[in-house]
């Protein structure tokens, strides 16, 4: 029975190890379940500017808290998901957001892995194709004199 009541804990704890934790207090939790489910689907978006690879969502940081009341604050008011991302993107700048923009500036940051990616490839091929076209190098043969040098060498041990 106890090993039993074990691999049921061992197997509880397996399954909730994978959920994310979320740092949503029950006071920030708002009446309408719509508007909250809105609020939590932000939140998922906007990074923690103080631990930086969270989303306000996940993180425990006072500045999450408040950027959490924030985002329900301005939907209870009335704003649009957009407008909502919009004030906090005019607040804190774009990298409130955790997927940026692909617009403006940042069309250079979105492009350039793929560039540098073709940039590699075709180096790559010219380099392989300039190694495959190159002529052998060629082995240098002993002379008379030294292969005869060699042998005296090799009887005399």
């Amino acid at each position: 029975m106890l090993r039993l009541l074990n691999a049921g804990l061992v197997a509880l704890l397996l399954a909730t190890s994978g959920m994310p934790v979320m740092a949503v207090q029950p006071d920030e939790v708002l009446a309408d379940p719509v508007l909250e489910n809105r609020a939590r689907e932000l939140s998922k978006d906007l990074r923690c500017v103080v631990c930086q690879n969270e989303s306000i969502d996940e993180s425990n940081a006072a500045l999450a808290r408040e950027l959490r009341l924030v985002v329900r604050e301005r939907l209870v008011a009335g704003d649009s998901d957009v407008e909502v991302m919009n004030y906090l993107v005019e607040r804190y700048g774009e990298f409130v957001l955790l997927n940026p923009r692909t617009g403006g500036w940042n069309i250079i940051l979105w492009l350039s892995g793929p560039v540098l990616f073709l940039i590699a490839l075709v180096v790559g091929i010219f380099y392989i194709r300039g190694r495959s076209t190159a002529a052998a190098p060629t082995e240098a043969t002993l002379s008379e004199a030294e292969n005869a040098r060699l042998k005296e060498i090799l009887d005399t041990e």
